[in-house]
């Protein structure tokens, strides 16, 4: 997503806003600007990389005391330097990291008051309304503070105004934003890793808040001008987001990361009222409102999440949607459609069969091409019309862990954006939908805790050589990742089939030397689910059984219980895999294998 660097200082501040823009390129972005005062505003826009920015600033010879600065990544309106920020309001100059849900009927009624809107984005409304409120209320301040109070939807902007040429006003309402305290300078930033250069004294923003930085000075006030005030926090971040810490291995690093990739990922949605298509791309909602089925691509864990969204996107969506491994996609005769959302799913965005099978798709005239992906200077994100980053960092562990959940996570955001495009989303259903994303990072947090029980269960796993993984509907899927996890980096054989398959072929091998693992949430299959389990307890099988609080699955000799904290409906799956990742992780150290690099694979499958 977009990342928002602002400074004003006693020094030339333009070095600062380039490295602050430099260290934000990982949210991912398709254009880059600022906007300095020294004697007036100056402007500069660039579609492509910030190194491109930073040279024509040099060429330029760009200088300032105040300026505020941006990377985009398009939703309203193509990548273009038209639509890049900053965007101006006669000297004035606003960079805006979020949508603004009521941009159009804002847009109508400032055309309505004379200003002329040079751009397709949803932010140039913001610059004209906080210029329209000045006529008004001439403090920069106040005016800023009334004018955001008529915007709907997340943002985070900074504002600069030439009559003003000190002060830089910042707030919040949704989308990330902090200030950093310096010394001869005062700064803001869409997080600290921007502002590490110049000082890790930083100040968390609240939602509402409403910031003024001067060189000397910051102050905070609510929307409606009660001053308030925030702690001054020592930043102990590292500058290397991959350092190991603490933890023993990356992958139990990443496991944990988990609630913050998905509060990163979902940052778009923290305080919003409805999804909008634009969190896909600048024309998405033309593009997905002509999609009639879906065709998702992808290998490995990725595939198991597009398992995962074939049940959401046919239940929610009411869309007819196919998972095909990207691998074999290309070999086999299919039928094509024009109509046809085709999305690809890769962590590192390089993987070879599933760019080759994405072009297979274009080549066949499939031309609505999504890509979810973790890296947005990747291959597969530039091949792609509409994207979505997942916001899950850095990923070390050839494992992936924090990408599969955050995976799911935009894969639920895609399923309410073709289902409200369709007419199959009341309001009240996707408040209810938010509301419930909202809530993943705690519910992930509280499912962490179980840990110390899933050690215990993985030292008797370590000796197995077998294990067998049961789910039934959207919980197949995740038995089949348990599987996948567990033989990846405990090298232990693990199979996963539906419960409902039990009987037609799988039972033969069940004996008190193959522990079943079954994933058991309290949904509709749930009765059907324990009649299995009774068939393997039938055959001396021991069962290791991921239940819901209220899944009436007693313990008893031979099963074991593992309660989830809550039961969690339609974004279950993304709870019941964390314990599978713990499980296959106590299971490989209890082994001793090589946890973050196992044999014979790479993190990246690059290659055929």
């Amino acid at each position: 997503m977009c990342g928002i660097v602002a400074a004003a200082a006693l020094r030339n501040v333009v070095p600062i806003l380039l490295e602050g823009l430099r260290k934000l390129e990982y949210r991912g972005y398709d254009s880059a600007g600022l906007a300095v005062l020294n004697g007036g505003l100056h402007r500069l826009r660039s579609v492509g990389r910030v190194a491109q920015l930073a040279a024509d600033a040099d060429s330029q010879a760009i200088s300032g005391h105040t300026g505020v600065a941006h990377t985009r990544w398009a939703t309203h309106g193509a990548p273009s330097e038209r639509n890049a920020h900053p965007h101006v309001s006669a000297g004035l100059a606003v960079v805006h990291n979020g949508i603004i849900e009521n941009h159009e009927e804002l847009r109508a009624r400032l055309q309505g008051e004379g200003y002329e809107f040079t751009s397709d984005t949803d932010t140039e409304t913001i610059a004209h309304l906080i210029q329209l409120t000045l006529r008004s209320e001439p403090d920069l301040f106040a005016a800023v503070r009334r004018a955001i109070r008529q915007l709907h939807g997340a943002y985070a902007i900074a504002v600069v105004r030439e009559d003003d040429p000190q002060r830089v006003i910042v707030a919040r309402e949704g989308s990330p934003l902090l200030l950093g305290v310096g010394e001869g300078g005062n700064y803001a930033a869409s997080d600290a890793s921007a502002l590490l250069q110049v000082t890790r004294n930083m100040v968390y923003l609240e939602n509402g808040d409403v910031a003024e930085l001067t060189p000397g000075s910051w102050r905070i006030t609510r929307t409606d001008g009660t001053p308030v005030q925030r702690p001054v926090s020592v930043s102990g971040l590292s500058a290397d987001a991959v350092e190991l810490g603490n933890y023993r291995h990356y992958m139990q690093k990443e496991i944990f990361e988990q609630p913050d990739a998905l509060a990163n990922t979902l940052e778009m949605v923290g305080v919003a009222r409805s999804v909008q298509a634009g969190l896909f791309g600048g024309d998405a909602a033309e593009k997905l409102a002509r999609v009639k089925s879906v065709l998702i691509l992808a290998c490995g864990t990725s595939s198991h999440a597009g398992m995962v969204a074939r049940y959401w996107i046919e239940a929610v969506a009411g869309l007819p949607c196919t998972v095909e491994i990207a691998s074999e996609y290309r070999y086999r005769d299919s039928v094509p459609h024009p109509d046809q959302l085709v999305v690809s799913i890769s962590q590192s965005g390089e993987t070879a069969d599933t760019l080759a099978a994405l072009r297979h798709a274009k080549d066949l005239g499939q031309d609505i091409a999504l890509a979810i992906c973790n890296v947005p200077e990747s291959a597969l994100v530039r091949e792609t019309g509409l994207r979505f980053i997942t916001r899950a960092g850095p990923e070390i562990g050839v494992a992936s862990t924090k990408a599969f959940t955050t995976q799911l996570a935009a894969l639920f955001l895609l399923t309410l954006a073709l289902a409200k495009l369709r007419g199959r989303l009341s309001a009240e259903e996707e408040l209810r939908h938010l509301e419930a994303m909202r809530h993943l990072p705690v519910a992930v947090r509280r499912v962490l805790e179980l840990e110390p029980q899933i050690t215990r269960w993985a030292e008797g796993f370590a000796m197995k050589q077998h294990a067998l993984f049961l789910g039934r509907g959207m919980h197949f899927p995740i038995a089949m990742e348990g599987a996948l996890k567990l033989k990846e980096i405990s090298y232990i054989h693990a199979e996963a089939y539906p419960a409902g398959e039990l009987k037609h072929g799988p039972l033969a091998l069940v004996d008190r030397d193959m522990p079943v693992i079954a994933v058991a949430p309290n949904d509709a299959l749930l009765e059907k689910l324990k009649s299995n389990l009774q068939e393997v307890r039938a055959r001396g099988g021991e069962l290791y059984v991921f239940a819901d609080a209220d899944s009436e699955i007693s313990e008893s000799e031979g099963v074991h219980i593992l309660r989830m904290p809550e039961h969690y409906g339609m974004l279950s799956p993304v709870l019941h895999v964390v314990p599978l990742q713990l499980l296959a992780y106590h299971a490989a150290l209890v082994k001793g294998t090589d946890v973050d690099k196992p044999r014979n694979l790479a993190k990246s499958v690059t290659v055929e």
